[in-house]
């Protein structure tokens, strides 16, 4: 080794900070890399996650999953490869943790709706909307839970799924208690109205229209509701 590969491997080991040398800090430290290389400033991990997350939507959405290179991905985020790494191993864990991050957000906004009222026929019209909404939100968000490619790896499957079925499940719960059916029955009919959301939004929003947003999510849940209220009214006690 020369003199000179000697210098650089000693300082590549030496640590940067006292703290460093303590083995303290490091998880803060996530983008020292690119502090020192003038590429930007050091961020909290949590707030360089969140950068990189959406840097990587944005890229996703513009070539697809096969045709995206983790190096496109940290040059739009403004960040070195090896921050970037520092957050995610390789581009699948990326795109999973994408993935699982819009079927959260999915999951999270139509239970907001199913809670948001005890009014049954608002709460379709309020579910049908989180759908409607997800689907015109980050671009290429809903392509990547109702459209992905990825569906062989078992990871991406799982995630696509539970979009489903964690909806389907809050469904049935609210049906069972309101409706008076049983599980069974309450199931198959939370998984219509899931279906009769999912496929409408995705036409609505693929097909370009006049239709107004809310006039889109009240013809949806117009047909839903004069379905499960006129066929299945209210049980009182």
């Amino acid at each position: 080794m020369t003199e000179a590969a000697k210098r650089i491997d000693a300082t590549s080991l030496a640590p940067r900070t006292p703290q460093d040398a303590a083995g303290r800090g490091t998880a803060l430290d996530s983008d020292t890399n690119d502090f020192e290389l003038g590429r930007g400033s050091r961020l909290p991990r949590n707030k360089r996650r969140a950068q990189l997350l959406t840097a990587a939507q944005e890229i996703f959405a513009a070539n697809g999953y096969h045709a995206t290179a983790m190096d496109e991905i940290a040059e739009h985020a403004g960040v070195s490869k090896p921050v970037l790494y520092q957050h995610f191993p390789g581009k699948l864990e990326l795109y999973v943790a994408l993935l699982e991050e819009h079927v959260d957000e999915l999951i999270s906004n139509v239970r907001a709706a199913l809670a948001s009222t005890p009014d049954n026929k608002h709460r379709v019209n309020a579910a049908v909307g989180a759908y409607f909404d997800f689907v015109n939100g980050r671009t290429g968000a809903y392509r990547m839970v109702f459209e992905s490619d990825l569906r062989g790896d078992a990871q991406v499957q799982r995630a696509v799924e539970r979009a489903t079925t964690d909806i389907v499940d809050a469904l049935t719960d609210t049906i069972t208690a309101d409706a008076g059916l049983d599980s069974t029955r309450a199931r198959l009919l939370a998984a219509g109205l899931v279906g009769l959301s999912q496929v409408s939004a995705r036409f609505w929003m693929e097909n370009p229209s006049s239709i107004h947003r809310d006039e889109a999510v009240g013809l949806i849940s117009q047909l839903a509701w004069r379905g499960i209220g006129a066929g299945y009214p209210l049980q009182q006690s």
